[in-house]
């Protein structure tokens, strides 16, 4: 596998967990600093029942996020009546209990010295399935009454429940999500890499996550799937020459103009529609001939 194949394959599963997070934060409205964490349980997950029992990588993966899924189910429970900074703070302490604790039962997980003779077999296309297949159920939920509530829930909590929106039910439907997603994508990181760290999964992770989805535009699908696709890869693009010394100072501040010069992210809560995208060249193409988008030319 080419290099730079191995570097699209990195990032579409990590656009995985960036969609699982923009149901969560983007569309729901909940900051989350710790899905690093149930990515860690879905990698680590698959990667034992692969390595101990034998199971096929698929199989092992779906297990992987299942577990993923229903340790944030059970997390979810007692934390998410909590708001704003509060709830923050308890997804960071989760996410960083998780990797202590993979890190600490070195007999089962190798501890910090890492997880060896994982079975491969993700590639590519697998991925790039999986991840079309993401986008795709995402965008169905929102066209839902489940993820109409949940940007209702986004937008005002107090008039999401005054017209009987069950706000702690779909904190929960989104919190589920996101962690199935990030447990889906820990797994294909596993199988992909052929080897697992605890430091994969700290709280820098969380960040480089959560980030598109900011940037992307907050009531934006495919503005996050776009900041995701320009930030996840250039941690690596900017690894050559001079630049490299450099790399993450130079995506520290690009990542600080976007968001000083588009504060609601790169689309906002627009998104791009064949529609919008027909309208948008034909506006251009009679814009270049002088003619205005409405087929009325120039008056002689």
């Amino acid at each position: 596998m080419s290099y730079w194949t191995g570097i699209a394959t990195q990032v579409g599963i990590y656009l995985i967990a960036v969609l699982g997070l923009s149901v969560l934060c983007g569309f729901t409205g909940m900051f989350s600093m710790g899905h690093a964490g149930f990515m860690a349980i879905g990698a680590y997950t698959s990667a034992l029942l692969s390595i101990h029992l034998s199971m096929p990588i698929w199989v092992s993966v779906l297990c992987g996020t299942l577990l993923a899924t229903l340790i944030g189910t059970l997390v979810s429970l007692p934390t998410l009546k909590l708001r704003d900074d509060y709830f923050l703070i308890v997804t960071l302490g989760v996410g960083e209990g998780i990797r202590l604790v993979i890190q600490n039962l070195a007999d089962l997980t190798g501890g910090a010295r890492g997880l060896t003779s994982i079975p491969g077999g993700v590639t590519i296309w697998g991925v790039l399935v999986i991840a079309v297949l993401a986008v795709v159920f995402i965008k169905l939920f929102l066209s839902t009454k489940f993820g109409r509530n949940c940007i209702a829930v986004r937008e005002e909590e107090l008039a999401a429940k005054s017209v009987g929106i069950n706000i702690f039910r779909y904190k929960l439907l989104a919190m589920v999500i996101s962690c199935a997603l990030c447990g889906l994508a820990g797994g294909l990181l596993a199988h992909y890499l052929n080897y697992l760290t605890p430091t994969l999964f700290n709280m820098t992770k969380s960040e480089e996550l959560i980030i598109p989805v900011i940037l992307g535009g907050r009531g934006s699908l495919t503005g996050t799937i776009v900041a995701g696709l320009l930030l996840l890869p250039l941690p690596e693009l900017l690894r050559f020459g001079s630049a490299q010394e450099w790399r993450m100072v130079i995506y520290g501040l690009l990542v600080v103009l976007v968001i000083t010069f588009r504060p609601s992210g790169l689309m906002g809560n627009k998104e791009l529609t064949l529609q919008n995208l027909k309208k948008f060249l034909a506006g251009f193409f009679l814009k270049n001939r002088g003619q205005a988008p409405d087929g009325k030319g120039d008056s002689v």
